[in-house]
């Protein structure tokens, strides 16, 4: 802090959310925390895009979540700013239910009678890994990336539901939404700003170009 108590820069520090790319999923399946899917060649393309898009801030801490789609969106950044890729369990996508199936309307889990059972409460949600379990753990993991990269900037490669929930808790929102309204598109940016400890703002950014969210099945 300043002599007067007002700002500097050096108590700024921001996080950068960034959900992966696109994966190469042809059969349409609900990965989830599967392995073995990786970025399609559209999705290395906008991983190339993004890191381009950040090469000139001050990056000195870059994380992602254990899972193939975001270690190899991350890789991109780490190597243009010359740091270690982190992997950070926290980060990793929500615990889903319908893992392994396709989900869609008409042709997937949704018609059969003994998966309705999991749709019974949309507040926890009673399909998947609760709510606030997802804040908890992206919590720690944004404090972390906060700590390592204090007065300058971090980047934290994980998965759409995720960030979006800890979003709508940084907001004051509630966790109850329609998917199709989430604003994290693949490769998006979610900055977090911090002025010290305190949640300054947050701003979202699509550097590889806007995605349609619903797009790519278990995104």
């Amino acid at each position: 802090m300043s002599g007067t108590g007002g700002n500097t820069e050096k108590d700024i520090t921001v996080v950068h959310l960034m959900r992966h790319g696109e994966v190469h999923n042809p059969d349409g399946v609900l990965y989830g925390r599967r392995s073995g899917y990786s970025l399609s060649d559209l999705g290395r393309r906008m991983a190339d895009r993004v890191a381009e898009h950040l090469e000139k801030r001050d990056i000195t801490h870059v994380v992602a979540s254990p899972l193939e789609r975001a270690q190899e969106t991350a890789a991109p950044i780490a190597t243009s700013h010359g740091v270690d890729l982190v992997t950070d369990g926290r980060l990793i996508e929500a615990a889903n239910v319908f893992e392994g199936k396709t989900f869609g309307v008409g042709d997937g889990a949704l018609r059969r009678p003994e998966n309705w059972k999991h749709l019974t409460n949309p507040f926890k949600p009673s399909w998947g890994e609760p709510y606030i379990e997802q804040v908890v753990r992206m919590m720690g993991a944004l404090d972390a990336a906060r700590d390592a990269a204090r007065g300058r900037e971090a980047v934290c490669v994980s998965h759409q539901l995720p960030i979006w929930t800890v979003r709508l808790h940084l907001e004051g929102r509630s966790y109850l939404h329609d998917p199709r309204r989430r604003e994290c598109g693949l490769a998006s940016v979610t900055s977090v700003v911090y002025d010290d400890d305190r949640l300054v703002r947050l701003e979202y950014a699509e550097p590889a170009g806007a995605t349609d969210p619903d797009a790519v099945p278990g995104a």
